[in-house]
């Protein structure tokens, strides 16, 4: 699965939490400030049924959106490219990446602890 473009994802995030949207439903999500052009969205759209992401159900010459990539599992997907790209696949690294250079506060880091300690394997 390829790595959704910002304004692709944006859409994405759109319908995952709508469930169902039109193209006007979807612009009125986005920020004004940032909001393109209603044919730059549908051509968006358009592509995104195309490569089998989100589908639709038409009503006459008007089409209502819905996703059909689940969110976990695109948020899967991307996350474990970010680990393999730029921490070499390993959650330790990651790990270390936020506490060293994101400087994590110490209440983060217990919590995460507990979280490892709680998901222990035998």
């Amino acid at each position: 699965m390829r790595r959704l473009n910002e304004k692709e994802e944006e859409v994405m995030n759109i319908l995952w939490r709508l469930e169902n949207a039109f193209v006007n439903d979807i612009l009125n999500e986005m920020p004004p400030e940032d909001r393109p052009p209603y044919n730059t969205v549908s051509s968006l759209v358009r592509k995104l049924v195309a490569e089998g992401l989100i589908g639709y159900d038409a009503f006459g010459k008007t089409h209502r959106y819905f996703p059909i990539l689940k969110k976990e599992d695109y948020r899967s997907n991307a996350f474990r490219q970010l680990l393999d790209n730029y921490f070499q696949g390993s959650p330790a690294a990651l790990l270390s990446f936020f506490v060293e250079e994101e400087k994590m506060a110490d209440h983060e880091i217990a919590q995460l602890l507990d979280e490892i300690k709680k998901n222990d394997r035998p």
